[in-house]
């Protein structure tokens, strides 16, 4: 099962419609052209269902095989939606939207799975039913959940699910996976430091809610570096301090600090949220302050099944010979966790090469993969659900 021919065929095809989706990005649930293109083509292609709404933008194809003796169902996810990012790549197909871009490669997901979808319409050669997800709001919306929320897997008969993104510094033309943990679950936070306001020239007769933050911004480097396993990956990051108007002679009132939390374990979630709480809210008395934390749950880690990921491995092997099944579980989090809580699967990522990073605004998803993950799509479905 090396890359499939047909994608030779197919590819200035599927690049056409990838760029089509860059130039047009759409943010979060909001995909009324992206997701009405992919319903458009999947049913051009003669895909035997397609649903839209699901999920609020949700997009689903059912593609039957030529038999169904075992009464199986595969499902495949890509991701639609792009980020407010302002595009830098000055490419010919670059966004024509203001301050938004796919700078994640969504568009290439969904130009992959398109591609699969066309072959597998065409060929047919399983004995089941593909069943192609794709999904909006990805990017912090968490779509994955309010997909599987709206009954996807059970509306499909979904029995398994696998997904796949493309990775920058992963060599084009090979895959990497791993068993267990591959990306972490991600929570924000938010506290509040209120102390007492004055004038900058008598900090003795008011309560300093910035130097508290501050204090506070250190000592939670506690949590992942003294009070949590050191086998254990755990990432706290502080990113935005809020103080004050602008004044330089005012010491304000309250001061405001955000950030994430991410683990891999998620019996870690509860017990670091529990350190996280106690660390602000005592180092605000002990300088006579307070802190109130918010505590904002976000996606769960999104962990690989160990037979789907031995299929995917296997697939990936034919596709492409090179599959690094050691990668590293990946901080960054993902909301494709919440169809593999909810079914068995797996989460492969497809080299984009020597790239930009993801998120940046000179990032571009590398066409020449398109192959690659088109036939790892079609491939799971054709290896897991194989004609007698």
């Amino acid at each position: 099962m090396p890359v499939k021919n047909r994608f030779a065929e197919l590819l200035p095809e599927i690049i056409a419609w990838r760029r089509d989706f860059h130039a047009h990005p759409e943010l979060m649930f909001d995909l009324p052209r992206t997701a009405g293109r992919v319903a458009e083509l999947l049913r051009s292609f003669g895909a035997d269902e397609v649903v839209e709404g699901i999920g609020r933008s949700g997009v689903v194809a059912v593609i039957r095989g030529r038999t169904d003796s075992r009464g199986r169902a595969i499902g495949l996810r890509a991701d639609m939606d792009a980020l407010p990012i302002e595009e830098e790549t000055g490419l010919p197909h670059a966004s024509t939207a203001p301050g938004k871009m796919h700078a994640c490669g969504h568009d290439g997901h969904m130009a992959m799975l398109l591609g699969a979808a066309k072959y597998l319409a065409e060929t047919r050669a399983f004995d089941g039913t593909a069943v192609l997800v794709f999904q909006p709001a990805e990017e912090g919306g968490g779509g994955g959940d309010e997909m599987v929320r709206d009954g996807l897997m059970e509306r499909f008969g979904i029995d398994e699910i696998y997904g796949m993104h493309n990775w920058p510094g992963v060599p084009l033309g090979t895959f990497a996976i791993r068993d267990g943990a591959v990306m972490a679950a991600c929570d924000q936070f938010r506290i509040t430091v209120t102390g007492r306001g004055g004038h900058a020239a008598k900090p003795h007769q008011a309560i300093d809610p910035v130097l508290v933050a501050s204090q506070i911004v250190v000592a939670l480097q506690t949590v992942a570096s003294r009070l949590t396993d050191p086998l254990a990956p755990v990432v706290l990051s502080v990113c935005t301090l809020r103080a004050g108007t602008g004044a330089y002679n005012v010491i304000p009132q309250t001061a405001e600090l955000r950030g994430t939390l991410r683990t891999l374990d998620p019996d870690l979630r509860p017990a670091a949220e529990a350190q996280l709480r106690r660390i602000a809210t005592l180092t605000a008395e002990a300088a006579g302050a307070s802190a109130a934390l918010d505590w904002m749950p976000g996606y769960p880690a999104t962990v690989n099944a160990p037979e789907p990921t031995r299929a995917a491995i296997a697939v990936a092997q034919s596709v492409a010979g090179s599959v690094d099944t050691g990668f590293p579980p990946q901080m960054a989090a993902e909301d494709f966790s919440y169809m593999l809580n909810a079914r068995p699967g797996a989460y492969i990522f497809c080299g984009n090469g020597d790239s930009a990073i993801l998120h940046h605004p000179g990032y571009e998803f590398n066409d020449e993969a398109i192959p690659f993950g088109a036939s790892w799509y079609a491939g799971m479905i054709e290896a897991r659900m194989p004609l007698d």
